[in-house]
């Protein structure tokens, strides 16, 4: 194989063949994917089942903690598990720029493969296209995926009722500003890394123990923590309050974002999930959560209350409050 992707690699021939054989089939390698055919093909249940897809444009492809194709498999599992569902097929379609290196190609479908597997998820059907040099960004990867829905299992908006709490799984913010430090080339030195992970293993044992006391569950990832309670309380006609003083942010974390004038509240996360939960059970959830290493810094952020009708605010450290919208555009640094 050559170093680099070529367009003759996009065209359905022989280097197509070769290029799906010596990467993708060696590190995705299932019954299922080896059929070779349109479409994977499986048996299910009696039951519901869940399905997503996402697209996956970042730029870096790598930073610290993962890359675009760990990324684009923690993405898919996490929208699955955060809607009740257990992961079980994924997809994925690679646009690739012509020039591309293929060692770097290679380290991500690695990626990849020890990603789905730590989720148990099997990647069973793909596709793969090269553009010419200059017609993306390096490369896009799309997933889409497949879950099972456990019967009892019915997470939603709708349940959410005042006194019940917020919880989050960890730290804000860590995944955006890893990015952005890497991004902007910010010579700031830090040890911040990327949460990205996949977090089957860390919900569902919560679904499983204690069914009844999840009304909903997100993962907080553009627009962060604030951008994704105002999605969940809209037109509910209750409030999230916030505690200031509860909100799990690391030191590292915060510094940067006071320094650029950024929000911890509004940066991307990859690896949390909120979980608002029935205010009697919470506690229990909190310690599930922290039986997982992605759950250890699991904490009440929260309750549902009926003060601002369909708004989230804070109550702040120094008595006060203020609301807290959803990111508009994208953040700007404060000039005061």
């Amino acid at each position: 194989m050559n170093e680099f992707i070529t367009l003759a690699c996009g065209s359905g021939g022989k280097l197509t063949h070769q290029l799906i054989n010596e990467i993708f089939y060696k590190y995705f390698k299932n019954d299922m994917l080896l059929e070779g055919g349109d479409s994977a093909v499986f048996t299910v249940k009696n039951g519901r089942m869940a399905f997503t897809t996402d697209s996956y444009v970042i730029s870096p492809i790598f930073f610290k903690g993962g890359n675009i194709g760990k990324l684009a498999v923690c993405g898919t599992v996490n929208d699955l598990t955060v809607s009740g569902a257990c992961p079980r097929y994924i997809s994925c379609g690679f646009i690739i720029e012509e020039g591309f290196s293929i060692r770097e190609l290679e380290s991500i479908a690695e990626s990849m493969a020890d990603t789905a597997k730590e989720a148990g998820v099997s990647i069973v059907t793909g596709d793969t296209k090269v553009v010419p040099k200059g017609c993306a960004d390096r490369i896009f990867i799309n997933t889409s995926g497949i879950g099972f829905v456990p019967e009892g299992v019915d997470l939603s908006t709708k349940n959410i009722k005042e006194g019940d709490k917020i919880i989050l799984s960890g730290t804000m913010g860590d995944h955006g500003t890893a990015i952005l430090l890497e991004r902007e080339n910010l010579k700031v030195q830090s040890n911040i890394v990327s949460d990205c992970a996949p977090l089957n293993s860390l919900i569902e044992p919560v679904i499983k123990k204690l069914p009844s006391a999840i009304r909903v569950m997100r993962d907080p990832t553009r627009g962060g923590v604030a951008t994704t309670l105002n999605e969940l309380i809209a037109g509910s006609g209750l409030s999230i309050t916030l505690y200031e003083g509860s909100l799990p942010v690391k030191d590292e974390v915060k510094g940067i974002c006071e320094m650029l004038g950024m929000d911890p509240l509004h940066m991307a996360n990859e690896g949390k999930v909120i979980i608002i939960a029935d205010g009697d059970q919470a506690d229990g959830v909190i310690k599930i959560l922290k039986e997982s290493p992605y759950g250890k810094d699991a904490t009440i952020i929260g309750t549902v209350t009926d003060i601002f009708p369909d708004k989230v605010f804070m109550s702040t450290l120094a008595g006060g409050s203020r609301i807290i919208d959803m990111l508009t555009g994208d953040q700007l640094p404060r000039i005061c």
